[in-house]
């Protein structure tokens, strides 16, 4: 039973990761998980900028986050820039 309450932890725990690709010299998209928090993208634009990061763009997609139904969810991407 505590194996299964661990896996089922780990498998949350990936579900709720930010993608990130680059765009340009210190310019990031930062592609959010499924829930409707922008903890997920902070917890990644501070490792990405230790310095400051500013959010350049923020948009917000509601059950897909490509206009396709793959996973219910708020899908919310960021273009930042590192200060």
């Amino acid at each position: 039973m505590r194996r299964l309450v661990v896996i089922l932890f780990l498998a949350l725990a990936a579900c709720t990761q930010a993608t990130v690709s680059r765009l340009g010299n210190n310019t990031f998209r930062v592609f959010g998980p499924g829930v409707a928090s922008t903890a997920p993208n902070k917890r990644i634009a501070s490792e990405l900028c230790p310095g400051g990061y500013r959010v350049l763009h923020q948009s917000i997609h509601e059950n897909t986050p490509n206009g396709y139904y793959q996973a219910p969810g708020t899908f919310i991407n960021w273009t930042i820039r590192c200060l």
